[in-house]
């Protein structure tokens, strides 16, 4: 019998939201919570101030975070389903017996920085946080610097939208892992594709289409989609791969998965796994590979 896929067992998030709780450590989610139908507090996740009220709290009760602004136009990414993701390469971490600590590149940090945030929370890990948006990259600095993450998390721009490790992985620079949360979509229609099926998901009114967790164009959308844009993350990740251990992406479409590992395997990869997510009713991935020999 398949097995679901859940939330890694250090998740903090596996029993659901304490609304109470999480309104007393911040304020500013209590407009959105009400009783639904069945006498249960919620809040209306169709609503994208809500949802970003909401990871904004489960940020400050639970990571210690005490200041995480940025425009509604990001991407707000669901706080539950990125932590799981850093918890599930601690178990990468544990292979690399890097000497010099653990340093983390982030690819697409996007304006909430928030795998630096979280990863440093949860296992103290140091990053160096990319993005080709340079707007995104003040926003996220200034996360940074009012969190007093200065010291452990480096932002660099990325000036050529054509490549993703090079012009960033300096010489001699070496990493424990890197991590990717990849634009999915390939035009502004597919990508309201998706936000109509969520909608209809979530019992709203496709007539007026807003999407929940927001995004920006640099965030959601790549000339070629998700498959063109992991061919060049493959591809660039062997002309580095003696600087980082372990390369890792989420991946959306399940579809992709074997054309990663056939591709992966000409490039010279000596090992490839897909790690399953299970978040509520959805499920995700994270394909992982090293060209490192075990």
């Amino acid at each position: 019998m398949k097995t679901t896929p859940s939330f890694h067992p250090k998740n903090k998030h596996q029993e659901g939201y304490d609304l109470e709780a999480l309104c007393t450590a911040f304020p500013g989610l209590l407009p959105f919570v009400f009783e639904n139908k069945h006498q249960t507090q919620t809040i209306d996740f169709a609503n994208p101030k809500a949802v970003k009220a909401l990871n904004t709290a489960l940020l400050v009760k639970y990571y210690g975070v005490t200041f995480w602004a940025f425009p509604d136009t990001n991407l707000c990414p669901p706080i539950p389903g990125r932590v799981d993701y850093m918890h599930h390469i601690a178990h990468l971490v544990k292979k690399t017996n890097t000497e010099n600590g653990v340093k983390i590149l982030d690819i697409g940090t996007g304006a909430s920085c928030i795998y630096p945030i979280l990863g440093h929370a949860e296992y103290n890990w140091d990053f160096v946080a990319t993005d080709i948006d340079e707007r995104s990259l003040k926003t996220a600095d200034k996360i940074v610097t009012k969190n007093n993450l200065s010291k452990s998390v480096t932002l660099r721009h990325q000036k050529d939208e054509a490549h993703i490790f090079t012009g960033i992985i300096e010489e001699d620079e070496m990493f424990s892992v890197a991590v990717c949360n990849p634009p999915f979509y390939k035009s502004e229609a597919e990508a309201l594709e998706a936000t109509t099926r969520k909608s209809k998901n979530l019992n709203k009114n496709t007539d007026k289409l807003v999407r929940n967790f927001s995004g920006t164009q640099n965030e959601l959308l790549y000339k070629g989609g998700e498959k063109a844009f992991l061919h060049t993350y493959l591809y660039e990740s062997s002309l580095y791969k003696t600087q980082c251990h372990w390369f890792t992406t989420l991946v959306s479409k399940k579809d992709l998965v074997k054309g990663m590992y056939a591709s992966l395997k000409k490039l010279g990869a000596t090992e490839i796994k897909t790690i399953n997510m299970g978040q509520g009713n959805k499920i995700s991935r994270i394909v992982a590979w090293t060209f490192m020999e075990k």
